[in-house]
């Protein structure tokens, strides 16, 4: 079992920046491929970033440029440095571990919410 508890979400104004972290627990962390997630009010969960265990990431279209995801494999911590927010940056965030080798588990942390002012 895996234990992912994300923190560092918060209102913050248009322009201005956050850094997500997420620390895992319950396994071994540099097995998994991370990403972040985020949902707005309704059902739909978006991919935001994604980053392999050797530290290949890749990034939503609307979010190049802006934002970071790195990890930490000491540490098993994953971050997500945000910059340059906007409004439609608002939703809840949530932190995705999964194991890409059998047996493929997939995990998810409690999310936290950002919000941006405008």
């Amino acid at each position: 079992q895996v234990q992912l508890v994300e923190s560092g979400g918060g209102l913050v104004q248009t322009g201005g920046s956050l850094r997500l972290s997420c620390a895992a627990s319950g396994t071994s962390f540099s097995d998994y491929r991370m990403a972040w997630y985020r949902q707005a009010p309704g059902p739909q969960r978006d991919l935001v970033a994604m980053i392999t265990s050797g530290g290949m990431a890749n990034y939503a279209d609307s979010v190049k440029g802006r934002f970071t995801i790195s990890r930490d494999n000491t540490k098993n911590i994953l971050y997500l440095q945000m910059n340059s927010l906007k409004p439609d940056d608002t939703a809840v965030y949530y932190c995705n571990a999964f194991r890409p080798i059998p047996p493929r588990n997939n995990y998810w942390g409690q999310g936290t919410q950002v919000t941006v002012s405008s």
